[in-house]
């Protein structure tokens, strides 16, 4: 099994986020027509569940079968340890884990209050910081799929 460069892996993944903001926009647009936006937007911690759950029900949806749209334009595959298709389980654990994208530069930038711009940047860092990460493990894998007992590889298709 080759596994796919840096490169095509963060814009394997840059690609994912711009079909995650569609499929967000899609399920925000939904709430607006169903007349529950108004009451949702008055509790933003259930806005994000909502937006959380989405999301995992995506990619673990898509995950089990292997690939998401992003993954299939840039020939990559998800699989277990042994290479072979990931559970809907694991595919959950891999979702959640996936937060150490974003998670921890949020957490230890909130208590400073600094304004979005400030808070971005520090996610774009930790973001270049973590994908650089990758090329300390063994099989240059992202960490979060390593404690997923998951790894990208290239496939034909």
């Amino acid at each position: 099994m080759t596994i796919p460069s840096l490169r095509c892996r963060m814009l394997c993944w840059l690609y994912e986020g711009i079909l995650l903001f569609g499929v967000g926009f899609t399920v925000l647009l939904l709430l607006v027509v169903l007349g529950i936006m108004l009451q949702t937007l008055m509790n933003g911690t259930l806005l994000i569940l909502v937006i959380f759950v989405v999301f995992g029900v995506y990619c673990a949806w898509f995950w089990a079968k292997g690939q998401t749209l992003a993954m299939k334009t840039w020939h990559i595959r998800v699989v277990d340890a042994r290479g072979e298709s990931i559970t809907q389980t694991r595919a959950l654990g891999r979702y959640c884990l996936s937060y150490l994208w974003f998670l921890p530069p949020l957490v230890l930038l909130s208590p400073f209050q600094l304004g979005i711009a400030a808070m971005l940047l520090g996610v774009a860092v930790w973001v270049v910081l973590w994908a650089l990460l990758s090329l300390l493990h063994p099989q240059k894998q992202f960490w979060h799929d390593a404690l997923a007992g998951t790894q990208l590889v290239l496939c034909d298709t």
